[in-house]
């Protein structure tokens, strides 16, 4: 066995005799190997590597610090010994392969802190750093949690601001067959326009409202447009709440929200979807067009209607 190698076997915790204190002096034990209990794994080295840098370590085995060992001899550090063979490797080499896990990698700097070894401290808050960049998330989505906070929220955005509410539990009636379907589209929906668009569109989810599903669309802190997705379904002498999926309106308005941008951004399909409807319509709608700008356009899906869209043999 090589002067600098480690063993470590994992202990059961055992009641003996109470420890007893003991000093090391560098020049009595040179390269002698030392025998380690760190937390009931156990280890060898030298006092060579313990005492290479000026570490608590250091301290222990240099005559400055009384050690405790058991009655066969070994040293007891009271620390967990996961990762104390990482931290004789760093002794040898000045280096290592750190884990590859954001956990281990704090769990290795919590020891590397409490040993004082500030180098390898460095390399595990650079690590976790270089990791945090890596795994920076695409988009955040706020959760709303009240009112207050909503208002909050799009008052002080500098983006449009695009509001899903969706709450199941607000029905009193039964769901017709598509609509739990169609609930999980709409939120789908949401989840890849926030992809696309969630670097000029603040998207928001809402649970506590009063709607089951219904999209609010906001620009320069104003409401302008909102598609509710629900409506009843009278069928069989009862009534029934439908959800509907209107993507092509929703998609409509999403675009709509991004004219109020600030400052404005170019993009294409924006371009090419306004273009179109400019193309189709006529001088008198354009202006009644901008008339309604300053209106909130409320597209309600809501109606009365005696079709039940259920399946046979529902």
């Amino acid at each position: 066995m090589s002067g600098d190698t480690c063993l470590t076997t994992t202990l059961c915790p055992a009641v003996g005799p109470k420890p007893k204190t003991c000093s090391f002096k560098v020049g009595s034990l040179g390269n002698k190997y030392v025998r380690l209990n760190v937390g009931g794994s156990l280890y060898y080295t030298t006092v060579q590597v313990l005492t290479r840098h000026d570490t608590m370590l250091k301290a222990m085995f240099s005559g400055r610090m009384e050690v405790l060992t058991d009655k066969e001899g070994w040293i007891l550090i009271d620390r967990c010994g996961k990762h104390f063979g990482t931290i004789l490797n760093y002794l040898r080499d000045d280096t290592i392969a750190l884990p590859k896990h954001r956990q281990e990698i704090k769990e290795l700097m919590a020891e590397a802190k409490y040993y004082l070894i500030q180098g390898l401290v460095d390399m595990c808050q650079a690590a976790l750093q270089d990791k945090k960049d890596l795994y920076e998330p695409v988009c955040s989505i706020p959760i709303i949690t009240s009112p207050k906070e909503e208002e909050r929220l799009i008052e002080s955005s500098m983006k449009p601001v695009v509001k899903l509410l969706y709450n199941r539990s607000n029905n009193k009636y039964s769901y017709t067959s598509n609509s739990d379907d169609n609930l999980l589209k709409n939120i789908e929906l949401f989840d890849k326009l926030s992809l696309r668009f969630n670097g000029r569109v603040l998207f928001i989810k809402d649970v506590i409202g009063d709607e089951i599903c219904c999209w609010s669309f906001y620009g320069q802190g104003r409401k302008l447009a909102e598609v509710c997705c629900t409506s009843i379904v009278y069928a069989t002498e009862k009534k029934q709440t439908k959800v509907e999926f209107p993507e092509a309106r929703i998609y409509e308005e999403t675009l709509n929200v991004l004219l109020y941008e600030t400052p404005r951004v170019p993009d294409n399909s924006l371009l090419e979807a306004t273009s179109r409807s400019r193309s189709q319509a006529s001088h008198s709608e354009d202006d009644e067009g901008f008339e309604l700008r300053d209106r909130v356009r409320r597209i309600h899906v809501k109606r009365y209607s005696t079709y039940d869209d259920r399946q046979l043999g529902h």
